[in-house]
């Protein structure tokens, strides 16, 4: 498999694709038709070098993300407000236009930082407050145990959540968006041309989402708060916010790592967030579907893709065959040393035939 580099997420009513630094947000719009905005979303670290080095990529990924995110729910949202019936004009470069006065940018700032609060205090505070309860009324003594148990509350929290969203109708349409930007991938990434018939028979699931992101911050974190041993309890609260972006940026590596490769031990070890993402993604329609791959076309040029795999392909497929001929060559070395050895041997006992006459 070769990866794409193609990323994105489910917006409202709509997906969005990202592509180096390309971004492309398509919507239904509530009269029907598909509307496209593309913008531009530059890589701090092709300005400051350092912050694209391992771990510390993830944490930039992570915030990126999240600002990302907002900013292109945002510009989802505005198609269903009470002016929908307005013309939008011109689509390049609308999703900056969203953001264009200093106030508004203010307010994703703001936004961002309460997204985090938030996510802090249901999975890091929470958690670590419901294991000190438990700690209290029990005799449990064991750091790993207590880590084990913190763990498994976060995993229960977030699966709680979001079971308990998912029952809303807007909630469950934007998770059929997200089993759409899914699909599109994993057609594409598959050799597959991007047709809706195709992309329907695609797999909703993918190594490089981000709710299997989320399980394996939560899974490592497991690991690293065995090795948190302080007796003050704020200190232990504060050490476990210090380690949110090294947790970050380690499941980054693996999400990375995970997402190109095709060995068994990748597959085994992605099983989870897989798993996972069954709560996250659904099947879409098919109108859901084509707003997957005008989102996809806007930032990509698939039938390059798809050429560049079949040379890949084929390239193998000689390296294949040259293996399995040195592989008949090395098994043939034998039978023909021992032809050669009976024919020598049959020789030999012919000239003691003829001597004894």
């Amino acid at each position: 498999m070769k990866s794409s580099n193609i990323g994105g997420q489910a917006v409202i009513e709509g997906v969005m694709m990202r592509h180096d630094e390309d971004i492309a947000v398509a919507v239904r719009r509530p009269d029907g038709q598909i509307e496209v905005g593309k913008s531009k979303f530059e890589n701090p670290a092709k300005k400051y070098k350092f912050l694209g080095w391992p771990i510390i990529r993830g944490v930039v990924s992570f915030i990126m993300s999240l600002i990302l995110g907002i900013r292109t729910l945002t510009y989802s949202a505005s198609f269903y407000e009470d002016d929908i019936e307005k013309e939008h004009g011109k689509t390049d470069q609308v999703i900056d236009s969203t953001f264009k006065s200093k106030g508004e940018s203010a307010v994703m700032v703001f936004t961002v930082f309460v997204s985090l609060v938030i996510a802090i205090a249901l999975f890091i505070v929470l958690p670590y407050v419901i294991s000190m309860l438990i700690l209290k009324f029990t005799n449990i003594t064991s750091s790993l145990l207590l880590a084990v148990i913190e763990g498994v509350i976060k995993l229960a929290i977030f699966i709680g959540y979001i079971a308990l969203i998912s029952k809303m109708k807007d909630i469950k349409r934007t998770f059929m968006y997200h089993g759409a930007e899914h699909k599109c991938i994993n057609c594409l990434e598959s050799g597959h041309e991007l047709t809706v018939a195709n992309v329907m028979k695609a797999s909703k699931e993918h190594r490089r989402c981000g709710t299997s992101f989320i399980f394996f911050v939560l899974f490592i974190s497991i690991i690293f708060f065995i090795f948190i041993r302080v007796d003050s309890v704020f200190l232990r609260l504060l050490i476990r916010l210090l380690l949110i972006p090294v947790i970050a940026g380690v499941s980054y590596e693996f999400i990375r790592w995970a997402g190109n490769s095709d060995s068994k031990l990748a597959a085994i070890l992605s099983r989870p967030g897989l798993l996972m993402q069954g709560l996250t993604t659904k099947e879409p329609t098919r109108e859901m579907v084509e707003v997957g791959i005008a989102s996809v076309e806007a930032v990509f040029d698939w039938r390059s893709y798809l050429e560049g795999l079949d040379d890949l392909f084929e390239t193998e497929e000689i390296k294949v065959q040259e293996k399995k001929k040195s592989i008949q060559e090395v098994i043939a070395e034998p039978e023909k040393a021992r032809q050669k050895s009976t024919k020598v041997s049959s020789e030999k006992a012919d000239e003691e035939t003829m001597k004894w006459l």
